[in-house]
Protein backbone atom coordinates (compact mmCIF):
# COMPACT_ATOMS: atom_id res chain seq x y z
CA UNK A 1 0.00 0.00 0.00
CA UNK A 2 2.75 2.05 0.68
CA UNK A 3 4.42 2.42 -2.58
CA UNK A 4 0.84 2.62 -4.62
CA UNK A 5 0.57 5.69 -1.92
CA UNK A 6 4.00 7.02 -3.15
CA UNK A 7 2.98 6.57 -6.96
CA UNK A 8 2.81 9.52 -9.08
CA UNK A 9 1.37 9.52 -12.37
CA UNK A 10 3.54 11.11 -14.87
CA UNK A 11 2.24 14.40 -16.70
CA UNK A 12 1.26 14.45 -20.01
CA UNK A 13 4.18 16.78 -20.79
CA UNK A 14 7.40 14.90 -18.93
CA UNK A 15 5.37 11.81 -20.70
CA UNK A 16 5.42 13.16 -24.05
CA UNK A 17 9.27 14.51 -23.89
CA UNK A 18 10.11 11.38 -23.23
CA UNK A 19 8.16 9.72 -25.84
CA UNK A 20 9.83 12.41 -28.20
CA UNK A 21 13.28 11.86 -27.29
CA UNK A 22 13.03 8.40 -27.62
CA UNK A 23 12.09 8.93 -31.03
CA UNK A 24 15.77 8.50 -33.32
CA UNK A 25 14.11 10.81 -36.43
CA UNK A 26 12.65 13.35 -34.41
CA UNK A 27 16.35 13.94 -32.45
CA UNK A 28 17.95 13.66 -35.98
CA UNK A 29 15.68 16.43 -36.86
CA UNK A 30 15.90 18.71 -34.09
CA UNK A 31 19.97 17.85 -34.10
CA UNK A 32 19.67 19.29 -38.00
CA UNK A 33 17.28 21.94 -37.23
CA UNK A 34 19.84 23.24 -34.27
CA UNK A 35 23.04 23.20 -36.25
CA UNK A 36 20.87 24.83 -39.55
CA UNK A 37 19.96 27.63 -37.04
CA UNK A 38 23.31 27.80 -35.26
CA UNK A 39 25.02 28.07 -38.42
CA UNK A 40 22.90 31.27 -40.02
CA UNK A 41 22.67 32.96 -36.74
CA UNK A 42 26.41 32.72 -35.80
CA UNK A 43 28.16 31.35 -38.96
CA UNK A 44 28.64 35.48 -39.62
CA UNK A 45 30.97 35.89 -36.64
CA UNK A 46 33.17 33.02 -38.05
CA UNK A 47 33.00 33.77 -41.60
CA UNK A 48 32.93 37.14 -43.00
CA UNK A 49 31.97 37.93 -46.26
CA UNK A 50 29.10 40.07 -48.09
CA UNK A 51 26.45 38.24 -50.02
CA UNK A 52 26.43 41.40 -52.18
CA UNK A 53 29.59 41.70 -52.82
CA UNK A 54 31.27 40.62 -56.19
CA UNK A 55 34.45 38.93 -55.30
CA UNK A 56 35.59 36.85 -57.30
CA UNK A 57 34.42 35.38 -61.20
CA UNK A 58 31.00 34.53 -61.99
CA UNK A 59 30.03 30.80 -62.01
CA UNK A 60 33.85 30.14 -60.49
CA UNK A 61 32.68 25.95 -59.69
CA UNK A 62 33.40 24.78 -55.84
CA UNK A 63 36.50 23.49 -54.92
CA UNK A 64 38.30 25.36 -57.19
CA UNK A 65 39.41 27.88 -54.75
CA UNK A 66 39.98 27.29 -50.85
CA UNK A 67 38.61 31.23 -50.22
CA UNK A 68 35.32 30.33 -51.97
CA UNK A 69 34.62 26.39 -51.31
CA UNK A 70 30.99 26.41 -52.90
CA UNK A 71 31.63 28.68 -55.57
CA UNK A 72 30.44 31.96 -56.96
CA UNK A 73 27.50 32.78 -58.63
CA UNK A 74 26.34 34.73 -61.89
CA UNK A 75 27.67 37.70 -60.44
CA UNK A 76 30.59 36.27 -59.17
CA UNK A 77 29.19 36.63 -55.31
CA UNK A 78 30.14 34.21 -52.16
CA UNK A 79 27.68 31.14 -52.26
CA UNK A 80 28.69 30.87 -48.58
CA UNK A 81 28.31 34.08 -47.39
CA UNK A 82 25.05 34.20 -49.14
CA UNK A 83 23.82 30.49 -47.32
CA UNK A 84 25.01 32.11 -44.04
CA UNK A 85 23.14 35.08 -44.62
CA UNK A 86 20.46 34.40 -45.93
CA UNK A 87 19.59 31.49 -43.46
CA UNK A 88 18.09 34.22 -41.04
CA UNK A 89 15.45 35.64 -43.19
CA UNK A 90 14.54 32.26 -44.34
CA UNK A 91 14.05 31.14 -40.99
CA UNK A 92 12.51 34.15 -40.04
CA UNK A 93 10.05 34.34 -42.91
CA UNK A 94 8.80 30.52 -41.75
CA UNK A 95 8.16 31.49 -37.39
CA UNK A 96 6.33 34.65 -38.77
CA UNK A 97 4.05 33.50 -41.02
CA UNK A 98 3.50 30.21 -39.01
CA UNK A 99 2.48 32.49 -35.81
CA UNK A 100 0.09 34.51 -38.67
CA UNK A 101 -1.16 31.27 -39.68
CA UNK A 102 -2.12 30.23 -36.22
CA UNK A 103 -3.36 33.22 -34.80
CA UNK A 104 -5.78 33.60 -37.78
CA UNK A 105 -6.94 29.80 -37.79
CA UNK A 106 -6.71 29.18 -34.16
CA UNK A 107 -9.50 32.66 -33.11
CA UNK A 108 -11.51 31.22 -35.92
CA UNK A 109 -11.43 27.47 -35.17
CA UNK A 110 -11.73 28.48 -31.66
CA UNK A 111 -14.74 30.73 -31.90
CA UNK A 112 -16.93 28.33 -34.66
CA UNK A 113 -16.25 25.10 -32.76
CA UNK A 114 -17.06 26.79 -29.00
CA UNK A 115 -20.18 28.84 -30.10
CA UNK A 116 -21.71 26.22 -32.96
CA UNK A 117 -24.89 27.37 -34.53
CA UNK A 118 -24.81 30.17 -37.03
CA UNK A 119 -21.48 31.30 -35.79
CA UNK A 120 -20.36 28.46 -36.58
CA UNK A 121 -21.75 28.15 -40.08
CA UNK A 122 -20.89 31.57 -41.23
CA UNK A 123 -17.15 30.81 -40.14
CA UNK A 124 -16.61 27.53 -41.99
CA UNK A 125 -18.20 28.85 -44.98
CA UNK A 126 -15.97 32.13 -44.66
CA UNK A 127 -13.19 29.35 -44.26
CA UNK A 128 -14.36 27.11 -47.15
CA UNK A 129 -13.77 30.59 -49.59
CA UNK A 130 -9.90 30.93 -48.66
CA UNK A 131 -9.57 26.87 -48.45
CA UNK A 132 -11.00 26.61 -52.65
CA UNK A 133 -8.43 29.79 -53.33
CA UNK A 134 -5.47 28.88 -55.07
CA UNK A 135 -3.00 29.65 -52.37
CA UNK A 136 0.41 30.26 -54.29
CA UNK A 137 -1.44 32.43 -57.01
CA UNK A 138 -3.40 34.25 -54.13
CA UNK A 139 -0.23 34.98 -52.33
CA UNK A 140 1.36 36.23 -55.83
CA UNK A 141 -1.25 38.88 -55.81
CA UNK A 142 -0.85 40.21 -52.01
CA UNK A 143 2.63 40.29 -52.68
CA UNK A 144 2.21 41.94 -55.93
CA UNK A 145 -0.43 44.30 -54.82
CA UNK A 146 1.33 45.53 -52.06
CA UNK A 147 5.36 45.36 -51.84
CA UNK A 148 7.53 41.96 -51.94
CA UNK A 149 9.02 42.56 -48.44
CA UNK A 150 9.80 40.04 -46.19
CA UNK A 151 7.63 40.95 -43.91
CA UNK A 152 4.46 40.93 -46.73
CA UNK A 153 5.50 37.78 -48.21
CA UNK A 154 5.30 36.29 -44.43
CA UNK A 155 1.74 37.85 -43.85
CA UNK A 156 0.69 36.53 -47.29
CA UNK A 157 1.74 32.86 -46.94
CA UNK A 158 -0.18 33.50 -43.21
CA UNK A 159 -3.07 34.84 -44.75
CA UNK A 160 -3.51 31.96 -47.30
CA UNK A 161 -2.73 28.88 -45.21
CA UNK A 162 -4.78 29.49 -42.05
CA UNK A 163 -8.29 27.06 -43.22
CA UNK A 164 -6.39 23.85 -41.88
CA UNK A 165 -5.83 25.18 -38.97
CA UNK A 166 -9.04 26.73 -37.78
CA UNK A 167 -10.71 23.28 -39.24
CA UNK A 168 -8.35 21.68 -36.80
CA UNK A 169 -8.99 24.07 -33.92
CA UNK A 170 -12.69 23.35 -34.30
CA UNK A 171 -12.56 19.68 -34.48
CA UNK A 172 -10.92 19.77 -31.10
CA UNK A 173 -12.93 22.64 -29.73
CA UNK A 174 -16.34 20.63 -30.37
CA UNK A 175 -14.74 17.43 -28.87
CA UNK A 176 -13.45 19.01 -25.82
CA UNK A 177 -16.21 21.30 -25.17
CA UNK A 178 -18.41 18.36 -23.86
CA UNK A 179 -16.35 16.97 -21.72
CA UNK A 180 -16.67 16.90 -17.81
CA UNK A 181 -14.30 19.74 -16.62
CA UNK A 182 -15.62 22.22 -19.07
CA UNK A 183 -19.23 21.25 -17.71
CA UNK A 184 -17.73 21.65 -14.45
CA UNK A 185 -16.37 25.26 -15.60
CA UNK A 186 -19.78 26.15 -16.46
CA UNK A 187 -21.48 25.25 -13.32
CA UNK A 188 -19.57 27.58 -10.93
CA UNK A 189 -20.01 30.50 -13.21
CA UNK A 190 -16.78 30.56 -15.25
CA UNK A 191 -17.21 33.26 -18.60
CA UNK A 192 -17.36 32.09 -21.82
CA UNK A 193 -13.84 33.72 -23.01
CA UNK A 194 -12.12 31.83 -19.58
CA UNK A 195 -13.37 28.49 -20.51
CA UNK A 196 -12.10 28.64 -24.60
CA UNK A 197 -8.69 30.22 -23.86
CA UNK A 198 -7.77 28.34 -19.66
CA UNK A 199 -9.84 25.94 -20.11
CA UNK A 200 -10.36 24.50 -23.51
CA UNK A 201 -7.07 25.87 -25.62
CA UNK A 202 -4.50 24.47 -23.29
CA UNK A 203 -6.00 21.10 -23.46
CA UNK A 204 -6.19 21.69 -27.23
CA UNK A 205 -2.66 22.40 -27.62
CA UNK A 206 -0.60 19.37 -28.77
CA UNK A 207 -2.13 18.93 -32.39
CA UNK A 208 -2.21 22.24 -32.86
CA UNK A 209 1.82 23.01 -32.12
CA UNK A 210 2.06 19.60 -34.78
CA UNK A 211 0.37 21.80 -36.66
CA UNK A 212 2.45 25.20 -35.86
CA UNK A 213 5.65 22.99 -36.47
CA UNK A 214 4.70 21.76 -39.83
CA UNK A 215 3.06 24.85 -41.12
CA UNK A 216 7.04 26.43 -40.12
CA UNK A 217 8.46 24.29 -43.10
CA UNK A 218 5.57 24.87 -45.57
CA UNK A 219 5.69 28.47 -45.52
CA UNK A 220 9.92 28.28 -45.93
CA UNK A 221 8.73 26.35 -49.23
CA UNK A 222 6.14 29.28 -49.98
CA UNK A 223 8.80 31.61 -49.75
CA UNK A 224 11.16 29.85 -52.24
CA UNK A 225 8.61 29.64 -54.50
CA UNK A 226 7.76 33.17 -54.37
CA UNK A 227 11.38 34.19 -54.99
CA UNK A 228 11.74 31.80 -57.69
CA UNK A 229 9.23 33.47 -59.59
CA UNK A 230 11.23 36.51 -58.60
CA UNK A 231 8.74 38.42 -56.14
CA UNK A 232 10.89 38.10 -53.09
CA UNK A 233 12.61 41.18 -51.65
CA UNK A 234 15.81 42.02 -53.70
CA UNK A 235 17.09 44.04 -51.01
CA UNK A 236 17.45 41.29 -48.35
CA UNK A 237 19.38 37.79 -48.83
CA UNK A 238 17.48 34.77 -48.32
CA UNK A 239 17.93 30.98 -49.73
CA UNK A 240 14.59 31.37 -51.87
CA UNK A 241 15.94 35.15 -53.47
CA UNK A 242 19.93 33.17 -54.17
CA UNK A 243 17.67 30.52 -56.23
CA UNK A 244 15.59 33.07 -58.21
CA UNK A 245 18.64 34.78 -58.85
CA UNK A 246 20.31 32.49 -60.38
CA UNK A 247 17.72 30.27 -61.56
CA UNK A 248 18.36 31.45 -65.53
CA UNK A 249 21.75 29.61 -64.97
CA UNK A 250 21.43 26.51 -63.91
CA UNK A 251 22.10 24.59 -66.90
CA UNK A 252 25.24 26.34 -67.07
CA UNK A 253 26.40 26.25 -63.50
CA UNK A 254 24.66 24.13 -60.89
CA UNK A 255 25.67 25.22 -57.32
CA UNK A 256 24.47 28.54 -56.69
CA UNK A 257 20.78 26.86 -57.10
CA UNK A 258 21.92 23.33 -55.47
CA UNK A 259 23.37 24.56 -52.57
CA UNK A 260 20.43 26.94 -51.02
CA UNK A 261 17.80 24.28 -52.38
CA UNK A 262 19.93 21.42 -50.56
CA UNK A 263 19.73 24.37 -47.28
CA UNK A 264 16.16 24.64 -47.94
CA UNK A 265 15.44 20.67 -47.96
CA UNK A 266 17.17 20.10 -45.44
CA UNK A 267 15.78 22.67 -42.61
CA UNK A 268 12.28 21.52 -43.98
CA UNK A 269 13.00 17.98 -43.57
CA UNK A 270 14.33 18.12 -40.37
CA UNK A 271 11.11 21.09 -38.95
CA UNK A 272 8.92 17.51 -40.78
CA UNK A 273 10.80 15.03 -38.56
CA UNK A 274 10.33 17.12 -35.51
CA UNK A 275 6.53 17.35 -36.51
CA UNK A 276 6.06 13.97 -36.76
CA UNK A 277 8.08 13.27 -33.51
CA UNK A 278 5.55 15.75 -31.96
CA UNK A 279 2.78 13.99 -33.38
CA UNK A 280 3.70 10.39 -32.12
CA UNK A 281 4.80 12.30 -28.42
CA UNK A 282 1.50 13.76 -28.12
CA UNK A 283 -0.87 10.51 -29.24
CA UNK A 284 -1.85 8.98 -26.33
CA UNK A 285 -2.54 5.56 -27.90
CA UNK A 286 0.97 5.83 -28.64
CA UNK A 287 2.17 6.70 -25.06
CA UNK A 288 -0.39 3.71 -23.85
CA UNK A 289 2.17 1.17 -25.97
Amino acid sequence: MSGSRGYRPESPALEAWRMFRRNVPALVGTVLLTIVSAATLYGAFFFDGNPYEIVWAPHEPPGATAEFPLGTDYLGRDIVAGLLTGGGPTLAVGAAAAAITMAIGVTLGALAGFHGGWVDNLLMRFTEFFQVLPALLFAMVLVTLFSPSLTMIAVSIGVVSWPQTARLTRAEFLKIKELEYVTAARAIGARDGRIMWRVILPNAMPPLIVSATLTVGVAILFEAGLSFLGLGDPNVMSWGLMIGANREYILDAWWPVTFPGLAIFLTVFAVSLIGDGLNDAFNPKLRER
